[in-house]
């Protein structure tokens, strides 16, 4: 009778097809939502979003068994209240500093890094609040901290999270942050 493979070298076989397989996923991007990005097209529901926040948006979708796609409009760019739009099929993304969109069972991942915190408002400190141009990272409330020397902390608030307008605070103190979605905050000092 003729074996096809020994139990040895079947392990040895199934141990680096393994090797092979978690070396491929650990170099593939992570599933995760696309910050800045809109998937247009494939809509069959609108859905308001009071809270400004886009994991709202994701966790429609998850509930939804129609639902493979999502993309979540902030506040004064679709209309006076942020809105996500639910996706019958999976569009392909296109930049936009509009939205946040994401595949069902991608979730919301907002891009970290030791400049920008998203989603995040350092409430308090205050010392001077101005009305900045709509910036999909904040940057023009960081260069304004980091032009003056009285500044320690900045935070930033999205067009239609505190009125009409996109704001800028900047702080005299560092204060703890809070997840608060439409905001985007930092520490300079």
């Amino acid at each position: 009778m003729r074996r096809i493979c020994s139990f040895r070298s079947c392990l040895s076989s199934c141990f680096a097809l393994a090797v092979v397989l978690a070396l491929s996923f650990a170099t593939a991007d992570p599933v995760s939502a696309q910050v800045n990005f809109d998937r247009p097209g494939s809509d069959y529901a609108r859905v308001p979003v009071p809270s400004g926040d886009p994991v709202v948006c994701a966790l429609q979708c998850e509930r939804d068994r129609r639902c493979h796609a999502w993309s979540f409009n902030y506040p004064a760019v679709s209309d006076d209240e942020a809105v996500c739009w639910l996706k019958n099929t999976v569009p392909p993304r296109i930049h936009s500093n509009c939205c946040v969109s994401g595949v069902r069972g991608a979730g919301v991942v907002e891009p970290r890094n030791s400049t920008y915190e998203f989603e995040t408002d350092r409430l308090g400190g205050d010392y001077r609040g101005i009305e900045v141009a709509p910036d999909p990272k904040g940057e023009t409330c960081k260069t304004a901290c980091d032009a003056d020397n009285k500044c320690r902390a900045w935070t930033y608030a999205r067009p239609g999270y505190i009125g009409k307008s996109a704001r800028c605070y900047l702080k005299d103190r560092v204060k703890p942050p809070r997840r608060k979605p439409g905001f985007i905050s930092g520490v300079v000092r």
